[in-house]
């Protein structure tokens, strides 16, 4: 028998759904995280980030219950997305009767300020008023989840990319300020941006670029391209491959310059986590060897950079009285040192899986951290103390002089645009000391171990590990040797991270045990997982967006771990496979969503 339009509705789950909600933003009040982002303008002295995480709860709860019941009728999505949004109101307006009730309430709950109790109340004084005016705001954007249901995919998608990038642009208008200074005049540096944030003008421009521009490629930007690259011919596919490749170099040669030193010195801590996630790559994301003491091989490569270089009392150059050791001596005896590391660890470990597996490798992980702050390797590697004076890397002799030689013919290119490039000293050598020289010696090594996983990814090797990380008793029975294999996982994988910690030591001048914590391993595999596993686009995507994005949003650090585990649940739930998946992993999931066929069918 029908029922009208109005009882398709599931009061009880939108309920349900909308108290979840104003409960997630209730913690976000309690630990402080609203307060510490409404100092960041996205629009200046208009709107914060932190005004617009607060009132993010309705929309997308008004959202989740129409996407959840799949309400067709129109009326029945409005009143679900009303009915949650009001209803997220309430565990706030509780917060607020609970102030006004107990008036001591911040010795309890220590980031519960008169600041975020003026910000919950609106600017009220009556919190009663307060809490009615919220449940209206909260229905209100509750509501416009509801409506942005109903709107055609290519719309909605439009609305929520030029959203999403001007609400982005709002928050990094500090590092935009920095970089568009030198190149632009003050007058129109006002115009764009305020004291902090976007302009409103601004702002609306933006939105109305990205969003015109998403409308259009969804339209026909997209067909038209995919037509136009099943139009081309090998030889011109491959023509436009190497045009990318060289646009792309051009493009990493002048972004320190472009960037400054501040983000050049991001860009060399996302280059680290890269070069450490292409090796864990190869053990974790290739050949499905859970290891959590990846940074067993960063340490072994930084104490080894350290011990042979070093002109401090622990040196072996001071101890020998020559400088025997330079850094380019002492880097591939790192890279062979962290692989020997990986090659002994490993054997312990051959007939382990799964959890035990990544217990044993913590195990290690925190054996050698341990060991370097003993005082029984003190006499060695400093203990607690750490290693000091330890050199940069320079280029000397015809090396440098070879590099001067090839950037000549783009001196005047680069110069004409205020382009630095790497320089020869009086001393007659070119030393990679700054941020941006730095960021050089580090896009170099990275390049290197792209070119090296995708050789291995391709290879026979690669396969193999493939084979094991799917079933490890069907690639024994299909005839891989998994000891093998597995050998030289661990070993292979431990050479990026071995070259990440020398590059490390020679960036830092001296290095300490407290800078090789288990968080570091943490850290390389989220990234991995975010990225998408077995995917070497997706390790840059992940770096930059749990390293780099960090560092940007520095004065929120407290909250890094809070933000890497709410990214880890989302990515599971949302997009399990990584924001870049590799295509064998893009293909596994969805031939997971599809449901057999049974004969029946």
């Amino acid at each position: 028998m029908p029922q009208g339009t109005m009882s398709r509705l599931n009061t009880k789950e939108a309920i349900q759904i909308g108290l979840i909600g104003g409960a997630i933003a209730l913690s976000l009040c309690m630990i402080g995280l609203i307060e510490a982002f409404s100092e960041r303008d996205v629009i200046t002295d208009l709107i914060s980030l932190g005004r617009i995480l607060f009132f993010s709860a309705a929309p997308v709860v008004g959202y989740i219950v129409c996407q959840r019941q799949g309400l067709k009728s129109t009326s029945a999505a409005l009143l679900g997305g009303l009915l949650a949004g009001a209803v997220a109101a309430l565990p706030i307006f509780g917060l607020n009767v609970l102030n006004l009730l107990w008036p001591n309430m911040r010795q309890a709950f220590i980031n519960v300020s008169p600041t975020l109790i003026e910000f919950i109340s609106l600017g009220q004084a009556n919190a009663f008023a307060a809490g009615l005016y919220l449940i209206v705001i909260y229905g209100v954007l509750g509501v416009l989840g509801a409506v942005l249901t109903r709107l055609p995919t290519q719309l909605r998608d439009a609305l929520v990319t030029g959203v999403g990038w001007t609400i982005g642009a709002g928050v990094m208008s500090e590092i935009l300020i920095n970089i568009l200074r030198p190149r632009m005049g003050a007058a129109a540096m006002n115009a764009l941006f305020g004291t902090s944030g976007l302009r409103l003008m601004t702002a609306l421009i933006l939105f109305v670029l990205i969003f015109v521009g998403r409308w259009l490629w969804q339209g026909w930007g997209r067909s038209a391209y995919q037509n136009y690259r099943s139009g081309l011919s090998h030889r011109q596919t491959i023509g436009w491959q190497r045009f990318g490749l060289l646009l792309t170099i051009l493009v990493l040669l002048i972004l320190p310059s472009i960037l400054g030193v501040y983000l050049s010195e991001i860009m060399n801590n996302v280059g680290l986590y890269i070069l450490m996630g292409l090796g864990l790559n190869i053990a974790v994301g290739l050949a499905g060897l859970l290891d959590l003491g990846y940074v067993t091989n960063f340490a072994v490569g930084a104490y080894v950079m350290a011990v042979l270089t070093s002109t401090g009392p622990l040196g072996v150059a001071q101890k020998g009285g020559v400088d025997m050791f330079t850094f380019w001596m002492v880097l591939p005896i790192s890279v062979l040192a962290a692989m020997f590391a990986g090659f002994v660890l490993a054997l312990p470990v051959l007939r382990m899986r799964g959890d035990y597996l990544a217990i044993t490798t913590l195990g290690f992980g925190e054996i050698i951290r341990i060991l370097a702050r003993s005082d029984w390797l003190a006499p060695l590697i400093g203990g607690a103390q750490g290693i000091l004076q330890i050199p940069k890397a320079a280029l000397t002799g015809w090396f440098a002089w070879a590099v001067s030689w090839i950037q000549l013919p783009f001196v005047w290119l680069f110069y004409r645009f205020g382009i630095n490039l790497l320089e020869v000293d009086r001393s007659g050598q070119i030393v990679f000391g700054t941020p941006p020289q730095l960021y050089y010696l580090l896009v170099l090594a990275c390049l290197l171990m792209l070119f090296v996983s995708r050789r291995l990814n391709n290879s026979r090797t690669g396969r193999q590990w493939m084979a094991l990380r799917e079933d490890e008793d069907v690639a024994a029975a299909m005839g891989i040797d998994t000891t093998r294999v597995k050998i030289i996982a661990f070993t292979l994988s431990a050479a990026s991270g071995g070259l990440a910690g020398a590059i490390f030591a020679a960036k830092l001048g001296s290095i300490y045990p407290h800078s090789f914590q288990l968080l570091i391993s943490i850290n390389v595999l989220a990234l991995i997982i975010v990225g998408g596993m077995g995917s070497i686009p997706g390790i840059v995507v992940g770096a930059f967006a749990l390293v780099g994005l960090p560092e940007l949003l520095r004065e929120f650090a407290e909250f890094r771990l809070l933000f890497y585990g709410i990214a880890l649940m989302v990515m599971m739930l949302v997009r399990p496979e990584g924001l870049w998946p590799s295509a064998v992993t893009r293909r596994e999931m969805r031939t997971e969503q599809v449901s057999p066929v049974t004969a029946g069918d």
